[in-house]
C-alpha cells in the first residue's frame, strides 16, 4: 500500500529536513522506473497561496494531483492544517476543514506535525539560518513570538482533525530520533 503523508508545522519547525529523510526511505521502495524518481512524490503545497483568496482553488487542484498519484507514495509539505492556520492568521482563503479532512482520509492521508521547543532563542537561531540560506525570506520574517503563536494554531487545528497523526518535536538538526519515530509509526 502506498504511503500518503502531510508534513505540517509552523515555519522553522524542520519540515523540509525531516521530509528529505523520509523521502530517502520511500522513494527507492516505490520506484518502478530506471529513468525517473517515481517511487515517491514530494509536493510543496505552500507556495505562497495559503492565507490568500487563491487557497481554495489551489487545494482543489492539489486534490486532483493526489488522486492521480493515489497508488504512489506522496509527501505533501503543508496542506490542510496550513490552510486553516494561514486562513486564520491572514483572514483570506478560508476552507472547510472537516470536508477536506474527510476527502484526505478517504485517500489514506496521515499528518505528521513537527514542532520546535518553545524557546525564542532557538527560533531566532533557526530564523538566522533560514535568512542565510534564503535571503528573500527576510521580506516576510517575523519575531520569534509569531512562530510560537503559529505553532499553537497548528496544535489547535490538529486537535480537531479526524486524520491519523503523529506529533514530533524537532529540537536539533540532524534529528535522527525524529526520523526513526516516523519510520516506526509507519511500520
Amino acid at each position: 500500500m502506498s504511503c500518503h503523508l502531510i508534513f505540517e508545522g509552523a515555519e522553522l519547525s524542520g519540515k523540509s529536513w525531516v521530509m528529505s529523510q523520509i523521502y530517502n526511505e520511500l522513494e527507492p521502495s516505490g520506484a518502478t522506473s530506471a529513468n525517473v524518481l517515481d517511487g515517491c512524490y514530494w509536493l510543496n503545497c505552500d507556495l505562497g497561496f495559503f492565507g490568500t483568496e487563491l487557497a481554495p482553488a489551489m487545494i482543489k487542484n492539489y486534490l486532483a494531483i493526489f488522486k492521480t498519484l493515489e497508488k504512489k507514495n506522496i509527501l505533501a509539505e503543508k496542506f490542510i492544517l496550513s490552510a486553516l492556520v494561514y486562513g486564520e492568521l491572514y483572514g483570506a482563503g478560508k476552507i472547510n476543514g472537516k470536508k477536506l479532512a474527510a476527502r484526505l482520509k478517504k485517500m489514506n492521508f496521515k499528518i505528521i506535525l513537527l514542532t520546535f521547543p518553545e524557546d525564542p532563542e532557538l527560533i531566532a537561531k533557526r530564523l538566522a539560518d533560514r535568512l542565510n540560506l534564503y535571503p528573500n525570506y527576510r521580506r516576510i520574517a517575523k519575531a520569534p513570538e509569531f512562530y510560537l503563536k503559529q505553532q499553537q494554531l497548528y496544535k489547535k487545528y490538529l486537535a480537531a482533525s479526524a486524520l491519523d497523526h503523529l506529533v514530533l518535536e524537532v529540537s536539533k538538526f540532524p534529528d535522527q530520533e525524529a526520523v526513526d519515530k516516523i519510520k516506526k509509526w509507519l511500520g
